[in-house]
């Protein structure tokens, strides 16, 4: 698979996914109208640490398996496209409610921030799973991952601090679009759309 191809259908797909309201997102949000955007930057940076350490321990993990079990990749794709494909439904079932967060204190450390971002990213069970199912396919065993798996990583953490940035930034505005009608509903449409598109195409391409 060539960058150019990888980059055309991961990018959107994984930004659409990041965009959705969920605990992370809903985190920097709160910490924004809370803190300030300044302050929530030290949250951003543990969670963007935590999701780099699992993408990379759900791809090399894969991997290696994959190089020696190479039959186990054609069960792979399959198997991760019709994860894919149910995540996309279930995202299209949601109700499209924001996620529910305690209130945070004005008083927090930076180091309590970036210990707050890290676990969060690290102990969502969804986010394992969704790294172990879309990633993997996007890495051709036959070249040197670690180009590949660093492109990979840049669209991630790209889009991810992107989707904080705009939430926290977005503040009490952002919290009421979303809130308006059914707007998180087809936020959560779009990107279930996109989930069960590229779970077709992992699984038959």
């Amino acid at each position: 698979m060539s960058d150019h191809i990888l980059i055309a259908v991961f990018l959107p797909t994984f930004f659409f996914v990041s965009i959705t309201p969920g605990m992370c997102m809903t985190l920097a949000m709160t910490l924004g109208m809370s803190i300030g955007v300044r302050r929530t930057l030290w949250m951003m940076i543990g969670e963007l640490v935590g999701v780099a350490l699992v993408a990379v321990a759900a791809v090399m993990g894969v991997a290696a398996m994959m190089l020696n079990y190479p039959q186990i990749f054609e069960v792979l794709k399959w198997v991760g496209g019709a994860y894919l494909g149910y995540i996309g439904i279930q995202m299209w079932r949601a109700k499209g409610k924001m996620a529910s967060l305690d209130n945070q204190s004005t008083q927090i450390s930076n180091q309590a921030l970036i210990s707050q971002g890290f676990v969060t990213a690290i102990a969502n069970p969804k986010g394992w799973a969704f790294m172990i199912s879309l990633l993997p396919p996007f890495i051709d065993v036959e070249r040197a991952v670690a180009p590949q798996l660093s492109l990979l990583l840049m669209i991630i953490m790209m889009t991810e601090f992107v989707s904080m940035l705009a939430y926290a930034s977005g503040g009490k505005s952002l919290k009421l679009f979303l809130a308006k009608g059914d707007n998180i509903k087809w936020l959560n449409r779009i990107a279930g759309s996109l989930m069960i598109g590229v779970g077709f195409w992992l699984a038959l391409g």
